[in-house]
This record gives structure tokens, sequence and C-alpha cells, in this order.
């Protein structure tokens, strides 16, 4: 089966202080797949794009590493929440509020997104 190239303007966004900051093209984002970007101040996030549409930014920098490799991690589901497995260490970070699934004392950063 062949899927028909995704045809949108649409923009990904998120929300730095209290302004939008533009991504990249929404297309570029594949379902169940992460992509690392630089923030204007230097940092990296991490967007992923579920199989419904809905995005999601977080901390691209695994905590437990100090690597940055957030972005290229396997992405699931856990009692209904999304999450994205460090590469390194398989630690899970909840997708939508940056919370460790496996260490309730650690968080990373998750950003408000939107396709715009």
């Amino acid at each position: 089966m062949t899927l028909a190239p995704e045809t949108t303007d649409l923009k990904v966004q998120l929300k730095l202080a209290d302004d939008w900051f533009t991504v990249c093209d929404l297309t570029q984002l594949l379902p169940g797949r992460g992509v690392a970007a630089l923030l204007p101040d230097g940092r990296q996030v991490a967007l992923f794009r579920d199989r419904t549409g809905a995005l999601y930014a977080i901390d691209n920098r695994d905590p437990f590493s100090g690597a940055a490799v957030l972005s290229r991690g396997l992405t699931g589901t856990h009692q209904g929440r999304p999450f994205v497995a460090s590469p390194l260490l398989k630690q899970r970070f909840d997708l939508e509020n940056g919370q460790c699934l496996d260490d309730e004392a650690v968080r990373i950063s998750a950003y408000e997104v939107r396709a715009a």
C-alpha cells in the first residue's frame, strides 16, 4: 500500500514565553517518529506526532544520560497516556507533561505545541 503525500501548508509551532515559534512544516513529522529541533536559545526540543495527528513537544535531552536523544526514542502508550522511551536507558517520559513514568522525582519540560 502506498500512502499519498500530505498536502498542507501548516507549520508546527511551539509556545515560548508569550509568543509562538515556528519550528517546521507539519509534513516533516511522521506519525510515531520523533524529530529534533533547535530553539533560539540553543536548547533542543523533541517533536512527535501520533497516529491520530496529535502533536507533542518535550526537551530532547535525556536527564539520566545527559544525551540529546529523546527524539530517537520509541513511542507508545501506558494507561492511555502517550510516552517516549529513551533509546539509551529506556526510561519513559509522558509526552503531555514530561513526567518520567519510571522515576516520579524526574520531569523534563513539555511545551505547548500547535499546527497553524
